[in-house]
Protein backbone atom coordinates (compact mmCIF):
# COMPACT_ATOMS: atom_id res chain seq x y z
CA UNK A 1 0.00 0.00 0.00
CA UNK A 2 1.38 3.53 -1.04
CA UNK A 3 2.54 5.01 2.37
CA UNK A 4 -0.03 8.21 3.49
CA UNK A 5 0.85 11.09 5.48
CA UNK A 6 -2.28 12.10 8.17
CA UNK A 7 -3.24 14.73 6.29
CA UNK A 8 -3.52 13.03 2.86
CA UNK A 9 -6.51 11.24 1.26
CA UNK A 10 -7.78 7.38 1.52
CA UNK A 11 -10.11 7.92 -0.70
CA UNK A 12 -10.90 10.27 -3.75
CA UNK A 13 -13.29 10.58 -6.90
CA UNK A 14 -13.76 12.76 -8.71
CA UNK A 15 -16.99 12.79 -11.52
CA UNK A 16 -18.06 9.20 -10.36
CA UNK A 17 -20.62 8.40 -12.69
CA UNK A 18 -23.11 5.14 -12.82
CA UNK A 19 -26.01 4.48 -14.61
CA UNK A 20 -28.49 2.30 -15.30
CA UNK A 21 -29.91 1.68 -18.96
CA UNK A 22 -31.59 5.61 -19.02
CA UNK A 23 -31.46 5.77 -14.87
CA UNK A 24 -28.82 7.83 -14.00
CA UNK A 25 -27.84 6.41 -9.76
CA UNK A 26 -25.01 8.45 -9.69
CA UNK A 27 -24.38 11.81 -11.13
CA UNK A 28 -20.70 13.04 -11.11
CA UNK A 29 -20.30 12.88 -7.90
CA UNK A 30 -16.99 14.55 -6.22
CA UNK A 31 -15.83 12.85 -2.91
CA UNK A 32 -12.49 13.42 -0.66
CA UNK A 33 -11.75 11.05 2.25
CA UNK A 34 -8.94 12.33 4.66
CA UNK A 35 -6.95 9.31 6.52
CA UNK A 36 -8.03 7.99 9.71
CA UNK A 37 -11.25 9.94 9.82
CA UNK A 38 -14.99 8.37 9.52
CA UNK A 39 -16.99 9.79 6.30
CA UNK A 40 -20.44 9.31 6.37
CA UNK A 41 -22.92 9.50 3.27
CA UNK A 42 -26.16 9.87 3.89
CA UNK A 43 -29.24 9.95 1.91
CA UNK A 44 -32.99 8.17 1.43
CA UNK A 45 -33.13 4.25 0.06
CA UNK A 46 -32.15 4.38 -3.38
CA UNK A 47 -30.22 7.38 -3.51
CA UNK A 48 -27.13 5.28 -4.37
CA UNK A 49 -25.31 4.90 -1.20
CA UNK A 50 -24.77 1.13 -1.61
CA UNK A 51 -24.07 1.78 -5.22
CA UNK A 52 -20.60 4.00 -4.16
CA UNK A 53 -20.13 1.55 -1.60
CA UNK A 54 -20.12 -1.31 -4.29
CA UNK A 55 -17.79 0.67 -6.82
CA UNK A 56 -15.32 2.06 -4.47
CA UNK A 57 -14.70 -1.81 -3.00
CA UNK A 58 -14.61 -2.46 -6.82
CA UNK A 59 -17.64 -5.05 -6.62
CA UNK A 60 -18.96 -3.04 -9.52
CA UNK A 61 -17.15 -0.47 -11.94
CA UNK A 62 -17.84 2.99 -12.30
CA UNK A 63 -19.10 4.62 -16.25
CA UNK A 64 -16.89 7.66 -15.41
CA UNK A 65 -14.53 9.36 -12.83
CA UNK A 66 -11.15 9.30 -10.88
CA UNK A 67 -11.11 7.13 -8.33
CA UNK A 68 -8.47 6.29 -5.97
CA UNK A 69 -8.50 4.37 -2.94
CA UNK A 70 -5.88 3.91 -0.50
CA UNK A 71 -3.59 5.59 -3.09
CA UNK A 72 -4.69 3.51 -6.26
CA UNK A 73 -6.15 3.72 -8.99
CA UNK A 74 -9.25 1.89 -9.17
CA UNK A 75 -9.27 1.04 -13.01
CA UNK A 76 -5.73 0.23 -13.21
CA UNK A 77 -4.92 -1.41 -9.91
CA UNK A 78 -7.95 -3.14 -8.43
CA UNK A 79 -6.39 -5.42 -6.58
CA UNK A 80 -3.85 -3.30 -5.01
CA UNK A 81 -7.26 -1.76 -3.81
CA UNK A 82 -9.17 -4.68 -2.67
CA UNK A 83 -5.66 -5.38 -0.49
CA UNK A 84 -5.91 -2.56 1.52
CA UNK A 85 -9.70 -2.20 2.14
CA UNK A 86 -12.41 -4.58 4.05
CA UNK A 87 -16.32 -4.58 3.72
CA UNK A 88 -18.69 -5.05 5.58
CA UNK A 89 -22.41 -4.92 4.07
CA UNK A 90 -26.06 -3.90 5.30
CA UNK A 91 -26.54 -7.73 5.90
CA UNK A 92 -24.20 -10.07 7.93
CA UNK A 93 -21.93 -12.38 5.56
CA UNK A 94 -21.20 -15.25 7.83
CA UNK A 95 -21.97 -18.83 7.66
CA UNK A 96 -24.50 -19.74 10.04
CA UNK A 97 -24.02 -23.03 9.94
CA UNK A 98 -20.73 -23.59 11.27
CA UNK A 99 -19.15 -21.49 14.58
CA UNK A 100 -18.14 -18.57 14.86
CA UNK A 101 -14.14 -19.55 15.20
CA UNK A 102 -14.58 -21.41 12.50
CA UNK A 103 -15.82 -17.96 10.63
CA UNK A 104 -12.99 -16.76 11.52
CA UNK A 105 -10.33 -19.25 10.06
CA UNK A 106 -12.18 -19.56 7.18
CA UNK A 107 -11.65 -15.64 6.64
CA UNK A 108 -7.96 -16.01 7.58
CA UNK A 109 -7.54 -18.97 4.65
CA UNK A 110 -9.28 -16.50 2.10
CA UNK A 111 -6.76 -14.17 3.08
CA UNK A 112 -3.53 -17.19 3.00
CA UNK A 113 -2.40 -16.67 6.11
CA UNK A 114 -0.51 -19.72 7.67
CA UNK A 115 -2.55 -21.86 9.95
CA UNK A 116 -0.60 -20.47 13.24
CA UNK A 117 -1.30 -16.82 12.25
CA UNK A 118 -4.65 -17.86 11.19
CA UNK A 119 -5.48 -19.01 14.89
CA UNK A 120 -3.80 -16.38 15.67
CA UNK A 121 -5.36 -13.80 14.37
CA UNK A 122 -8.73 -15.15 14.62
CA UNK A 123 -8.02 -15.65 18.49
CA UNK A 124 -7.23 -11.75 19.05
CA UNK A 125 -10.08 -10.70 17.00
CA UNK A 126 -12.65 -13.08 18.83
CA UNK A 127 -11.24 -11.64 22.16
CA UNK A 128 -11.37 -8.17 20.84
CA UNK A 129 -14.93 -8.31 19.76
CA UNK A 130 -15.57 -10.36 22.96
CA UNK A 131 -16.60 -13.05 21.10
CA UNK A 132 -14.48 -15.78 23.05
CA UNK A 133 -16.99 -16.99 25.09
CA UNK A 134 -19.63 -17.58 21.69
CA UNK A 135 -16.53 -18.83 19.90
CA UNK A 136 -17.41 -22.69 20.14
CA UNK A 137 -21.10 -21.91 19.28
CA UNK A 138 -22.79 -22.09 15.71
CA UNK A 139 -23.58 -18.35 14.65
CA UNK A 140 -27.04 -19.66 14.27
CA UNK A 141 -27.18 -19.25 17.98
CA UNK A 142 -25.56 -15.35 17.72
CA UNK A 143 -27.93 -12.68 18.46
CA UNK A 144 -27.62 -9.97 15.87
CA UNK A 145 -25.60 -7.57 17.67
CA UNK A 146 -23.21 -10.77 18.10
CA UNK A 147 -23.47 -11.11 13.98
CA UNK A 148 -22.40 -8.46 13.12
CA UNK A 149 -19.62 -7.88 15.78
CA UNK A 150 -18.47 -11.02 14.19
CA UNK A 151 -19.01 -9.97 10.97
CA UNK A 152 -17.01 -6.91 11.03
CA UNK A 153 -14.17 -8.91 12.85
CA UNK A 154 -13.77 -11.24 10.02
CA UNK A 155 -13.29 -8.30 8.06
CA UNK A 156 -10.31 -7.03 10.32
CA UNK A 157 -8.52 -10.29 9.52
CA UNK A 158 -6.44 -9.20 6.47
CA UNK A 159 -5.83 -5.96 8.71
CA UNK A 160 -7.25 -3.49 6.09
CA UNK A 161 -6.38 0.24 6.68
CA UNK A 162 -9.95 1.46 5.17
CA UNK A 163 -12.98 0.13 6.13
CA UNK A 164 -16.53 0.46 4.17
CA UNK A 165 -19.04 0.04 6.33
CA UNK A 166 -22.54 -0.03 4.67
CA UNK A 167 -25.52 0.63 7.04
CA UNK A 168 -23.43 -1.37 10.02
CA UNK A 169 -26.10 -1.11 12.68
CA UNK A 170 -29.02 -1.80 10.37
CA UNK A 171 -31.55 -3.72 12.87
CA UNK A 172 -29.74 -3.70 16.05
CA UNK A 173 -31.22 -2.58 19.31
CA UNK A 174 -29.87 0.59 20.92
CA UNK A 175 -27.31 -1.15 23.32
CA UNK A 176 -25.58 -3.01 20.37
CA UNK A 177 -25.99 -0.07 17.92
CA UNK A 178 -23.67 1.73 20.73
CA UNK A 179 -21.47 -1.54 21.49
CA UNK A 180 -20.64 -0.58 17.63
CA UNK A 181 -20.10 2.55 17.69
CA UNK A 182 -17.02 2.23 20.68
CA UNK A 183 -15.63 -0.42 17.75
CA UNK A 184 -15.72 2.37 15.48
CA UNK A 185 -14.25 4.73 16.77
CA UNK A 186 -11.46 2.38 18.30
CA UNK A 187 -10.68 1.48 14.87
CA UNK A 188 -9.98 4.87 13.67
CA UNK A 189 -8.19 5.73 16.92
CA UNK A 190 -5.51 3.35 15.33
CA UNK A 191 -5.47 5.15 11.96
CA UNK A 192 -7.99 3.23 10.34
CA UNK A 193 -10.49 5.04 7.69
CA UNK A 194 -13.88 4.36 8.13
CA UNK A 195 -16.60 4.93 5.48
CA UNK A 196 -19.80 4.74 6.68
CA UNK A 197 -23.11 4.61 5.12
CA UNK A 198 -25.84 5.05 7.40
CA UNK A 199 -29.46 5.46 7.54
CA UNK A 200 -29.63 6.47 11.28
CA UNK A 201 -29.01 10.33 11.19
CA UNK A 202 -27.86 10.27 14.62
CA UNK A 203 -25.14 7.77 13.94
CA UNK A 204 -23.23 10.54 11.54
CA UNK A 205 -23.89 12.58 13.93
CA UNK A 206 -22.11 10.76 17.26
CA UNK A 207 -18.88 9.18 14.65
CA UNK A 208 -18.41 10.70 11.41
CA UNK A 209 -15.42 13.65 10.85
CA UNK A 210 -17.30 14.77 8.00
CA UNK A 211 -20.71 14.24 6.28
CA UNK A 212 -22.17 14.05 2.33
CA UNK A 213 -26.11 14.20 1.75
CA UNK A 214 -26.53 12.23 -1.21
CA UNK A 215 -29.89 12.82 -3.58
CA UNK A 216 -31.19 12.34 -6.87
CA UNK A 217 -27.61 11.27 -7.35
CA UNK A 218 -25.92 14.20 -6.31
CA UNK A 219 -24.17 15.80 -3.46
CA UNK A 220 -26.41 18.08 -1.53
CA UNK A 221 -24.11 18.87 0.90
CA UNK A 222 -21.04 18.10 2.12
CA UNK A 223 -19.13 19.04 5.74
CA UNK A 224 -18.98 18.52 9.23
CA UNK A 225 -22.43 17.84 11.33
CA UNK A 226 -22.24 21.17 12.81
CA UNK A 227 -21.54 23.21 8.91
CA UNK A 228 -24.17 20.97 7.96
CA UNK A 229 -26.45 22.09 10.56
CA UNK A 230 -25.94 25.96 9.88
CA UNK A 231 -26.92 25.68 6.59
CA UNK A 232 -30.39 25.24 7.41
CA UNK A 233 -32.55 28.41 8.71
CA UNK A 234 -34.52 28.65 12.34
CA UNK A 235 -31.19 28.37 14.37
CA UNK A 236 -32.14 30.79 17.26
CA UNK A 237 -30.64 32.13 20.66
CA UNK A 238 -33.31 32.01 23.45
CA UNK A 239 -32.63 34.69 26.55
CA UNK A 240 -34.56 33.71 29.68
CA UNK A 241 -34.72 36.15 32.74
CA UNK A 242 -36.19 36.10 36.10
CA UNK A 243 -35.98 39.86 35.94
CA UNK A 244 -39.52 41.36 34.39
CA UNK A 245 -37.69 44.89 34.16
CA UNK A 246 -34.33 42.99 32.71
CA UNK A 247 -36.25 41.00 30.37
CA UNK A 248 -38.61 44.80 29.57
CA UNK A 249 -35.18 46.64 28.82
CA UNK A 250 -33.66 43.78 26.47
CA UNK A 251 -36.77 43.40 24.75
CA UNK A 252 -37.37 47.17 23.93
CA UNK A 253 -33.30 47.61 23.01
CA UNK A 254 -33.25 44.47 20.73
CA UNK A 255 -33.88 44.62 17.91
CA UNK A 256 -36.13 41.80 15.75
CA UNK A 257 -37.17 39.24 19.02
CA UNK A 258 -39.77 37.09 19.39
CA UNK A 259 -41.25 37.90 22.85
CA UNK A 260 -42.40 35.41 25.31
CA UNK A 261 -44.03 37.77 27.71
CA UNK A 262 -45.34 34.73 30.01
CA UNK A 263 -41.73 33.06 29.89
CA UNK A 264 -40.13 36.08 30.02
CA UNK A 265 -37.91 34.87 27.47
CA UNK A 266 -36.25 36.27 23.74
CA UNK A 267 -35.92 34.41 20.83
CA UNK A 268 -33.31 36.12 18.14
CA UNK A 269 -32.11 34.58 15.19
CA UNK A 270 -28.71 33.24 15.03
CA UNK A 271 -26.47 30.69 13.51
CA UNK A 272 -25.23 29.94 17.08
CA UNK A 273 -21.85 30.89 16.09
CA UNK A 274 -19.62 31.96 18.17
CA UNK A 275 -19.48 35.44 16.77
CA UNK A 276 -22.82 35.78 17.50
CA UNK A 277 -23.00 34.50 20.62
CA UNK A 278 -19.92 37.15 21.77
CA UNK A 279 -22.02 40.32 20.12
CA UNK A 280 -24.75 39.03 22.30
CA UNK A 281 -23.17 38.64 25.66
CA UNK A 282 -20.84 41.86 24.96
CA UNK A 283 -24.21 43.82 24.21
CA UNK A 284 -25.46 42.78 27.18
CA UNK A 285 -22.53 43.29 29.86
CA UNK A 286 -22.86 46.94 27.95
CA UNK A 287 -26.28 47.30 28.89
CA UNK A 288 -26.13 46.04 32.37
CA UNK A 289 -28.20 44.32 31.80
CA UNK A 290 -28.24 40.56 33.16
CA UNK A 291 -29.86 37.17 31.54
CA UNK A 292 -30.61 33.94 33.63
CA UNK A 293 -30.63 31.63 30.84
CA UNK A 294 -29.14 31.57 27.48
CA UNK A 295 -29.85 28.82 25.07
CA UNK A 296 -28.22 28.40 21.55
CA UNK A 297 -30.98 26.27 19.71
CA UNK A 298 -29.94 25.67 16.31
CA UNK A 299 -31.10 23.04 13.60
CA UNK A 300 -30.19 18.99 14.10
CA UNK A 301 -29.10 16.11 10.96
CA UNK A 302 -33.02 15.72 10.69
CA UNK A 303 -33.84 18.74 9.39
CA UNK A 304 -30.83 19.05 7.35
CA UNK A 305 -31.61 15.55 5.90
CA UNK A 306 -35.29 16.66 5.02
CA UNK A 307 -34.68 19.86 3.60
CA UNK A 308 -31.50 18.47 1.34
CA UNK A 309 -33.69 15.71 0.02
CA UNK A 310 -37.10 16.69 -0.32
CA UNK A 311 -39.02 15.04 3.13
CA UNK A 312 -38.07 11.89 1.93
CA UNK A 313 -38.70 9.70 4.72
CA UNK A 314 -36.09 7.67 6.53
CA UNK A 315 -37.34 4.02 7.93
CA UNK A 316 -36.76 3.10 11.27
CA UNK A 317 -35.14 6.45 12.34
CA UNK A 318 -34.78 6.76 15.89
CA UNK A 319 -35.04 10.10 17.85
CA UNK A 320 -31.82 12.30 17.15
CA UNK A 321 -31.03 13.50 20.63
CA UNK A 322 -30.40 17.37 21.17
CA UNK A 323 -26.89 18.33 20.14
CA UNK A 324 -24.59 19.29 23.23
CA UNK A 325 -24.48 23.15 21.76
CA UNK A 326 -28.41 23.04 22.82
CA UNK A 327 -27.83 22.56 26.57
CA UNK A 328 -28.55 25.69 28.70
CA UNK A 329 -25.74 27.40 30.10
CA UNK A 330 -25.37 30.29 32.31
CA UNK A 331 -24.79 33.63 30.35
CA UNK A 332 -21.47 35.77 31.08
CA UNK A 333 -21.88 38.00 34.45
Amino acid sequence: MTPTTPHSLAIAAKGLRKAYGDKTVLDCIDLAVPTGTVYSLLGPNGAGKTTVVKILSTLITADAGDLRVGGHDLAADPQAVRAAIGVTGQFSAVDWLITGEENMLLMADLHQLSRSEGRRTAAELLERFDLVEAAANPVSTYSGGMRRRLDLAMTLVGKPRIIFLDEPTTGLDPRSRRNMWGIIRELVSGGVTVFLTTQYLEEADELADRIAVLSDGKIAAEGSADELKRLIPGGHVRLRFADPAAYQSAAVALREVTRDDEALSLQILSDGSQRELRSILDWLDSAGIEADELTVHIPDLDDVFFALTGGTNLPNQPAANQPAANQPRKAAR
